[in-house]
């Protein structure tokens, strides 16, 4: 048995990025390793610029989710008119500025961002090695009391209730995401590791959802298996303790 940190990504706007594409911001409907990886280090208090850092916990997560509720999706169209001394924000480090001469600035600057709406996921998470810093203790702190505000994906996605719901002995992330609690018997959607657990008609496939922190660009590959199957009553609940708010 091995002990897997369980986190609930709950709330009215939840925005699970894929592939960008132009001004099209896309969602997939699992979270990507990568974006785990950025809300923990943004709970730790990380800067982006801690390349190692976050490189070396994405490496060392093994990471899965089950969608409690896949909600419904909705496109927000965003515009905004620039000015010729206006910039759009960007990640990269430099502001977005029109190109074309002044008469790209009569026409207004145009978005499309898809989200998940009421979508509900619960993560289950473990640490290879389980011993180094940050450990699940040390991931478990941060998220109750959370150096800077935590964000499910973009700036809009605030959570809805706490992130944490505690830690629980399982084989393996599959095993760990069956065992949390939940509301109702039903059958649940399940994304997971290779070698983490089986399910019957599961289908295989690769994500791109790892990131390279220096450059800011996604290329690693990951093995998952998605499918649907049940939830598993634990016989006992002693391993997900009531932790301080």
């Amino acid at each position: 048995m091995r002990r897997h940190l369980l986190m609930r990504l709950r709330a009215p706007l939840v925005a699970f990025g894929g592939e960008a594409i132009d001004n099209y911001g896309v969602i997939r409907d699992f979270p990507a390793l990568s974006m785990v990886t950025g809300l923990i280090g943004n709970a730790l208090g990380w800067e982006r610029s801690e390349f190692a850092l976050l490189d070396g916990l994405q490496a060392r997560l093994v990471m899965g989710t089950r969608l409690d509720d896949g909600g419904e999706r909705l496109v927000d169209f965003q515009t905004a008119q620039l000015g010729a001394n206006d910039a759009g924000w960007t990640t990269l480090g430099e502001p977005e500025k029109r190109r074309g001469g002044d008469v790209s600035y009569k026409s207004p600057h145009l978005r499309y961002r898809d989200y998940h709406a009421r979508l509900d996921a619960l993560v289950a998470l473990r640490l290879e090695p389980a011993d180094e810093e940050p450990t699940l203790e040390t991931i478990a702190h941060a998220l109750d009391h959370p150096q800077r505000p935590l964000l499910i994906g973009r700036k809009p996605c605030l959570p809805s209730g706490r992130l944490l719901i505690g830690i629980v002995d399982a084989d393996d992330v599959l095993n760990a995401l069956q065992l949390a609690p939940v509301s109702d018997q039903r059958e649940f959607r399940f994304q997971w590791p290779l070698k983490e657990g089986t399910l019957k008609n599961a289908r295989a496939l690769d994500v791109c959802d790892e990131r390279n922190w220096k450059t800011g660009v996604h290329g690693g590959w990951r093995a998952v298996f998605e499918g649907t199957g049940p939830h598993i009553a634990p016989a006992d609940l002693s391993t997900l303790p009531e932790l301080p708010a």
